[in-house]
């Protein structure tokens, strides 16, 4: 009886991890498919995980972690499937570099919005600045004297009168002394109308335009938030996410009182389990998950379309 007893703890210890979940999982008569559903896995992850085959996983933290999870969903001794996995696979494997998430408290809305707000104020201060320069720019000109002839003009003006009063003839001709008042009364009429036109301060249109980009600057802001997701794990959830070019950008077995914040391009594809248990964030507004969410508490969904 007892070499039959060492003989199924040496058969054991010598299985590889995928064997034992496999052998486990056929005993139970539990489906590779229900298990996957059960697990928030795609069943080919599942299948890779009992043949030791590891391309879907490609970092050996998420392996054992998925090895974990999967003893303690068939009611093994996850230190067994851990050992066997370790036993097999721990020497020999290099794991490949991916880039970390990072993980971090969500940024505090009131900042969020205090920023707007000093960034208008900053924009609208510039702008009256910008009016208040050109109305003085306009109004500060010296006006020129329109009210009395210039130095030039006065001396047509004398030169005229002489001939007037020495004529070539001795027919006497009529002073133009009216016709010169009429010439030089029209040329100040003139001069004060291009005075009062140059004193009259140009349309201001450098305001419209600096309003323009300031409404842009706001709205160039806000698009930047639909690229970021914030998640807040109350309870352990498994997360996987992908964004609009099929590039997974999350994934994993969040513990609770975690954070993390995922950056992409939207629209995101999401899946996470135990749903009830996250709050996610997007572009200043939180997502109902709980609405979302399936009978297993999966809420599997697209955000950002």
């Amino acid at each position: 009886m007892s070499d039959m007893h060492l003989h199924e703890n040496t058969a054991t210890t010598t299985a590889s991890p995928g064997e034992l979940l496999s052998r486990q999982r056929e005993q139970l008569g539990v489906a590779l498919s229900d298990a996957a559903r059960a697990l928030n896995l795609r069943p080919a992850v599942v299948e890779g995980l009992e043949r030791d085959q590891y391309d879907e996983i490609p970092v050996a933290a998420y392996r054992r972690g998925y090895l974990r999870a999967y003893a303690k969903y068939l009611g093994m001794d996850e230190h067994l499937v851990l050992d066997a996995y370790k036993a097999r696979f721990g020497t020999a494997e290099a794991e490949r570099k991916v880039a970390p998430v990072t993980t971090s408290r969500p940024p505090s809305r009131v900042g969020a919005w205090l920023f707007k707000l000093v960034t208008l104020l900053v924009i609208a201060g510039l702008i009256g600045v910008t009016v208040m320069w050109w109305q003085s720019r306009g109004g500060s000109e010296p006006p020129s004297m329109g009210a009395a002839p210039s130095a030039e003009e006065q001396s047509q003006l004398d030169a005229a009168q002489q001939d007037a009063a020495l004529p070539d003839t001795p027919v006497s001709a009529p002073a133009p002394s009216d016709a010169a008042t009429g010439q030089t009364g029209g040329t100040d009429v003139n001069d004060s109308a291009a005075l009062e036109a140059a004193a009259e301060p140009e349309p201001v249109e450098l305001s419209e335009t600096a309003i323009d980009a300031a409404l842009a600057l706001v709205e160039a802001q806000n698009q930047g938030d639909a690229n970021t997701l914030e998640l807040s794990f109350a309870e352990q959830s498994w997360t996987e996410i992908f964004d609009a070019n099929n590039q997974r950008v999350f994934v994993g077995l969040q513990t609770p009182g975690t954070t993390a914040t995922v950056e992409g391009e939207p629209p995101f594809r999401l899946t996470i389990g135990n749903a009830t248990g996250v709050t996610l964030d997007y572009m200043g507004e939180s997502v109902d998950l709980a609405q979302r969410a399936g009978a297993n508490n999966v809420a599997r969904f697209t955000l950002g379309e």
